[in-house]
């Protein structure tokens, strides 16, 4: 029995490694991005200002693309924050009627345009982000500062989803 388990364990790890690739899925010609400043129809002020730089320094991070102009990119990232909310949760016991904790939460709606195409690859899809911010005696900027953890957060879940589109030209794990 033992024996059956090492060598099932082999054959799956040496399928495994003939198929995966270290390098990116994205194409060479397809690593250029801009994110134009995202429409805002929510009430927090700035917010989506606030969300197309935290977008950009999520690019940056990851390392797959590069960030350009407009119209010497290849993808183009849109973006409108349909609403951005706060409740309670959590209630300080010491303070008479004062809420200690918040979760603030951001919708967006988001496409993804391949400039070098021009199709849409990602059509206006929906993403929520939430954080949580304790607000003290000062509402507006535990908001503020919310906002850009928030903002974080969407970032993440847009660039992940950029990083998994099937694109025309596949990327090749021996060429580049």
């Amino acid at each position: 029995m033992k024996l059956f388990s090492v060598v099932l364990s082999l054959a799956l790890l040496s399928g495994c490694a003939s198929s995966y690739c270290w390098k990116s899925s994205v194409p060479s010609d397809h690593r250029t991005v801009n994110v134009p400043i995202f429409r805002n129809e929510s009430g927090l002020q700035e917010i989506g200002a606030i969300a197309s730089r935290q977008l950009l320094r999520e690019f940056q991070r990851e390392g797959t693309f590069k960030i350009a102009n407009g119209d010497d990119a290849a993808v183009e990232i849109q973006g409108t924050i349909k609403s951005v909310s706060s409740s309670s949760d959590a209630y300080n016991r010491r303070a008479h009627r004062r809420y200690a904790g918040y979760i603030m939460k951001c919708q967006a709606e988001i496409a993804v345009i391949d400039k070098i195409s021009g199709e849409v690859v990602i059509p206006m899809r929906k993403y929520t982000a939430e954080t949580t911010y304790a607000a003290g005696n000062d509402n507006t900027t535990a908001q503020r500062d919310a906002s850009g953890r928030v903002a974080d957060v969407l970032a993440r879940k847009i660039v992940n989803d950029v990083l998994r589109i099937k694109w025309n030209k596949k990327a090749s794990c021996n060429k580049e």
